[in-house]
């Protein structure tokens, strides 16, 4: 375990919550602000040290070196940001998905095209290998995200799968474990969970996150050691591919109605531009130059 100054943790928490503000809106990745804030790698090597060996310390109440062996600072403070912007963002990003969906999808718009840009300058030697799992992610986001949202049951079994498909996402580059809700038909059901602090859901959904972030880890860990290149190719045309989902202007082909009453679209397509095309331009500037800000700061970390 790295030792650190306050401040460090401080900084770590907040990008946490850079983290949690991103989970919450589909299209955008937690696993994107880790990668431009020089954690990624960090996160994933202290979630595949909970394992076998760190458990049994744990059980032997030798608490301490458990602590140390998962790398328990770290994974606090950042699990603390991550908490901290979901409970207090997801009315904000809801009320702003359904009241302004141009110019915030305009935002992370730009957010994910500067995500793009920057993983693919981490690529350190570009070959057919490279190329060729540059255009498989490409393809591999642009498909799911054309896929179609399913109405899908509210059995415990169903929301723990959800916990557990989601979180793989999450930490992925470009794949949002939001959007992964949105086709699995269960985003607003988690978001209005977390709103009304539904515990027998959040419990349940909380449970298939572990187990999925645990298992998941330990593979993405050993492709970024072993085939790094490769992997960040991969990573970063999910990034380019999940574009499509995140353009501003579209149109509802088919909809529904929540619980609430709400009417909400099911299934969308892009088109042109038809409203504040100049607003959402600033707003793609201002979403590319926040993650370019944030990678500077980075390197001079």
């Amino acid at each position: 375990m790295k030792q650190r100054k306050p401040t460090d943790y401080a900084l770590i928490t907040l990008k946490g919550i850079g983290m949690g503000a991103a989970d919450v809106v589909p299209g955008v990745s937690g696993g994107t602000i880790a990668f431009i804030t020089g954690i990624y790698q960090e996160l994933l090597d202290s979630i595949k040290s909970i394992n076998f060996e760190s458990l049994k310390l744990l059980f032997s109440l030798r608490l301490r070196d458990f602590w140390k062996a998962i790398n328990g600072n770290f994974l606090l403070a950042l699990i603390a940001g991550i908490g901290i912007s979901i409970f207090s963002l997801a009315r904000l990003i809801t009320y702003l998905l359904e009241n302004h969906p141009i110019l915030v999808w305009a935002f992370f718009f730009g957010l994910v095209m500067a995500s793009t840009w920057i993983v693919v300058h981490d690529v350190k030697r570009w070959d057919w290998k490279t190329v060729l799992s540059f255009i498989i992610g490409v393809v591999s986001a642009f498909y799911i995200t054309m896929a179609t949202p399913a109405k899908t049951p509210d059995e415990w079994w169903f929301v723990f799968l959800c916990g557990a498909v989601a979180i793989c996402a999450m930490i992925l580059p470009g794949i949002s474990g939001s959007f992964i809700l949105v086709l699995m038909g269960k985003y607003f059901y988690i978001m209005d969970a977390v709103k009304s602090l539904k515990l027998s859901v959040l419990l349940i959904f909380g449970a298939g996150i572990i187990v999925g972030i645990t298992s998941f880890s330990r593979f993405l860990s050993f492709a970024l050691r072993r085939f790094h290149d490769i992997t960040i190719a991969v990573l970063a045309g999910f990034m380019l591919g999940s574009l499509n989902k995140v353009w501003p202007w579209k149109e509802a082909i088919e909809t529904y109605t929540d619980s609430h009453g709400a009417v909400k679209a099911l299934t969308e397509r892009n088109i042109l531009p038809d409203s504040l095309l100049w607003q959402a331009v600033l707003l793609a500037v201002a979403g590319f130059l926040t993650v370019w800000f944030i990678e500077r700061l980075s390197v001079k970390k």
